[in-house]
């Protein structure tokens, strides 16, 4: 056995590099793990300064309760400021968390190399640049894989360990074990652009992105809706003014350029514009909100009280459709005292069906088409939801042909379940369903291209990026055939590439029809 198949021994000394926050981070989880932590910064006396940032932080776990004051005495007692890569020599670990820049990287992983073990595992906190270019500079490029921390790195659980083309097996599974030993939560990845969570989360600011830039709706209602019928914990807009417009902007923009400029991952022009103005979120008091102090808070479009129809025909999907994602409304109105009367449905109908307003009009689940194009008669779509007995937020498109009245009545009809309603212009795929179904669709794909299995695909998207489902389970509990359907009208409507759904899905939608043919 090789010096670097053993297991990092859990009093083996942790070395990182680079003190910024992210480096804090770190070096307080492998303290409170037990390990001594030498700290080395390139910048004089930035080294002691973490020290004594990360001094603070201790004690306020102990002001909690968190943390006992024995512990944190002995934390201290393990943690040395350097002032050279010397002083990293006895290090079994050495984690980097210095600028996202390449060749820096390379050469701080050429000196290390020259200064610690052969047995000593070098990992790199990156979050878009390759591990394996990364790698390519080094002697034994190995032992070189990337560790993946989110921020703050003490709180957040989940860390990718990513493998590059040249990392050992035994690198990537020590460093998998030290980290689970430490009390994250570690998934495996491949060396791919973005790994997971930055590669499949991109549909969730860019369709937002893309919806606002069409005019459809505001920053504030967007975030509302993903928020309130989504069931996601943060709305996009306001997630990127915490992330920093800057950082988000330039992972985007990484992942792009790593993608050969896929059309899936183009880059927005209004965040462009607002990182072009420097106005980069809460950390510089303005981003899509103005976080200045008496700024009033955003507030999403929310349509005002409407009477409720008294009564509204149901017209079940096709045979074969199944009631779809909504079949559960039919049930929420008759609850909420409206009669429902039932009737079939035409061959120009949704698959899912559609409930008939007193007038005639169409209000049905958006299939990822205009509500105006194509359509005999007037409708309405309204969103996905995450559930449609919690969710409290609906949001509706009107076609250019539905009058006032019925979306009046469509507004009452769904504040008669208790829902707020949100009004938006007629985009294809409004705003929940449209993300879900990319995101479904990006998590299929990094799965059948073996970027990690589908349980650390969305174990990452669950604790990465706090979402409600997991991806995958999300897209399963829709059905192939129906994020394939949104995918393939969002298509027609943008024959860009953007949303041409990925061969894993369309592979899975044809298995589902095989199934139910038979």
């Amino acid at each position: 056995m090789t010096a670097i198949d053993r297991r990092i021994d859990p009093a083996g000394t942790v070395a990182v590099v680079g003190t910024g926050t992210m480096g804090q981070g770190i070096a307080q989880v492998a303290l409170v793990a037990g390990h001594p932590v030498r700290l080395y910064d390139a910048a004089p006396g930035r080294a002691a300064q973490a020290a004594d940032a990360i001094a603070a932080r201790l004690e306020r776990l102990v002001d909690k309760g968190r943390l006992a004051p024995a512990a944190r005495d002995a934390a201290l007692g393990r943690l040395t400021p350097v002032a050279g890569l010397a002083g990293l020599a006895d290090a079994e670990l050495a984690i980097e968390a210095i600028l996202e820049d390449l060749g820096a990287k390379q050469q701080l992983f050429t000196a290390l190399e020259s200064v610690v073990s052969d047995g000593c595992l070098l990992a790199t906190n990156t979050s878009s640049l390759s591990v394996t270019a990364v790698a390519g500079a080094l002697r034994c490029p190995g032992r070189l894989l990337g560790l993946h921390f989110f921020n703050p790195a003490p709180l957040l659980p989940l860390v990718e360990v990513v493998r590059g083309f040249a990392t050992d097996q035994a690198a990537a599974d020590r460093a998998y074990e030290t980290v689970a030993a430490w009390g994250k939560t570690p998934v495996r990845c491949a060396d791919t652009p973005g790994f997971i969570v930055n590669r499949i989360a991109r549909p969730f600011y860019a369709e937002a992105l893309r919806v606002h830039e069409e005019g459809a709706a505001d920053p504030a209602t967007v975030d509302a809706v993903l928020r309130e019928c989504g069931g996601f914990a943060m709305g996009p807009f306001e997630l990127t003014d915490l992330i920093g417009q800057d950082v988000n902007e330039a992972v985007t923009r990484s992942v792009w350029g790593a993608m050969f400029h896929d059309p899936k991952f183009t880059p927005s022009l209004a965040q462009r514009w607002l990182v072009d103005a420097g106005l980069y979120g809460r950390k510089a008091g303005r981003g899509w909100y103005d976080y200045a102090e008496g700024a009033p808070s955003p507030r999403p479009h929310t349509a005002e009280p409407c009477r409720a129809p008294s009564t509204v025909a149901v017209h079940m999907g096709r045979p074969g459709s199944g009631s779809g994602p909504a079949g559960e409304l039919p049930r929420l109105i008759e609850e909420a005292g409206i009669t429902v009367t039932r009737g079939d449905t035409g061959a120009d109908a949704p698959p899912g069906g559609f409930i008939a307003l007193p007038d005639g009009t169409r209000l049905a689940l958006t299939d990822g088409s205009s509500a105006t194009v194509g359509s005999p008669v007037p409708r309405i779509w309204f969103d996905l939801t995450l559930d449609y007995r919690t969710a409290t937020r609906m949001a509706l498109a009107p076609g250019e042909t539905v009058s006032p009245e019925a979306v009046r009545a469509a507004t009452g009809l769904f504040q008669a379940l208790g829902k707020k309603v949100s009004v938006i212009q007629d985009v294809p795929g409004m705003i929940v369903a449209r993300t879900v179904a990319m995101l479904a669709d990006f998590a299929m794909d990094a799965a059948a291209r073996r970027v990690a299995s589908p349980e650390d695909i969305d174990t990452a998207m669950r604790l990465g990026v706090n979402y409600p489902l997991g991806p995958l389970r999300w897209g399963s509990e829709l059905g192939a055939r129906w994020v394939r359907d949104i995918l393939l009208n969002l298509h027609q409507a943008y024959p860009t590439g953007r949303y041409a759904p990925s061969q894993s899905l369309m592979r899975r939608a044809a298995a589902e029809e095989e199934q139910f043919s038979s």
